[in-house]
């Protein structure tokens, strides 16, 4: 596990975001806030072990930056996964790309840029009469 200095406490998963977790996984059972508390420091060590196995890899092939194929690559003997790993890779992917369509306020519109500059010029007309 993470040593227990100062800040280690900086480095842990949000524990509503733990919490929603398990309350999604298993909606009909009760878990002691002491095993919340585990699970917590049990998903952030995995991290820890994870992010290290995937740096050591990128550092390797002579990458700066971490990619999802390093830490596929890291995967500490849960290679059974492999193929969930990608699928759900694939899934955020797909969610990160309709999210940057979703982000843009001109498509979200409908109206071309044009069009709303030149509202925006007669708004400005308006209040300066």
């Amino acid at each position: 596990m993470a040593s227990s200095s100062g800040n280690d406490d900086d480095l842990t998963i949000p524990r509503a975001a733990i919490n929603k977790m398990i309350k999604e996984t298993l909606p009909n059972v009760r878990v002691a806030n002491d095993a919340r508390e585990l699970v917590v420091n049990c998903c952030t060590e995995f991290i820890h072990l994870i992010s290290s196995e995937a740096n050591e890899i990128c550092n390797k092939s002579e990458k700066k930056t971490i990619s999802p194929e390093h830490v596929i690559q890291g995967s500490l003997g849960f290679g059974s996964y492999i193929s969930e790993v990608k699928e759900v890779l694939q899934e955020c992917k797909t969610v990160a790309l309709k999210r940057r369509k979703a982000n843009s306020r001109l498509e979200n519109l409908g109206i071309p840029e044009e069009e709303l500059l030149r509202q925006q010029q007669e708004l400005f007309a308006q209040v300066s009469e």
